[in-house]
């Protein structure tokens, strides 16, 4: 079964909605158990620090769900600002939903299997950003985000890589060159 047919069937109050480029879907510093699933658009969830830099956390495109989990499970207000980069439509529902649903044991299953991968993938990321080249993390981005380089302001990406876009320019600049090296 598809992820939006599993949210529907286990909240009937979630409500599709649509989002200009721009639009804010959270701020940080609430308390809030909705989560959003993308059925078209491209969102993003992000922190801002003292210095007003910001940080992306994650990209959410078609078919990706996004939220605060961290806030939602210890009942701390939010972090992360989520937004959306294109005009989007969001389908927004109560992750409450998940807790209280009588979900069959192939079903809680399917969910560990998914959040372990989620879990899998942001280690990589983590010990990436300790340890990886910038050049090494733009390539996996773009193995995580394939349809994305295009979709995501340069700004955004050298942000999610933790890198300025200077830097990400010369990375860029190095592949298409490298790209161009191979084919001739």
């Amino acid at each position: 079964m598809d992820k939006l047919k599993d949210i529907l069937s286990l909240d009937s109050n979630a409500i599709e909605k649509s989002f200009k480029k721009g639009a804010t879907l959270q701020q940080d510093g609430v308390f809030t158990s909705k989560a959003f699933y993308v059925k078209k658009g491209l969102l993003r969830s992000y922190s801002i620090d003292n210095k007003g830099k910001e940080h992306i956390y994650m990209f959410a495109s078609e078919g990706w769900l996004i939220a605060d989990i961290e806030s939602q499970e210890f009942n701390t207000p939010t972090e992360l600002f989520i937004d959306a980069i294109e005009n989007s439509e969001v389908v927004i529902f109560d992750r409450n939903c998940f807790r209280i649903a009588s979900l069959s044991e192939q079903q809680l299953r399917e969910n560990a299997h998914l959040m372990a991968r989620r879990i899998a993938v942001l280690q990589k990321r983590v010990i990436m950003l300790m340890s990886a080249s910038a050049q090494f993390r733009y390539s996996r981005f773009l193995e995580t985000y394939p349809n994305l380089a295009n979709r995501v302001p340069q700004k955004m990406i050298a942000s999610y890589l933790g890198i300025t876009p200077q830097a990400l320019s010369v990375i860029r600049s190095e592949m298409a060159k490298k790209q161009k090296d191979t084919i001739n």
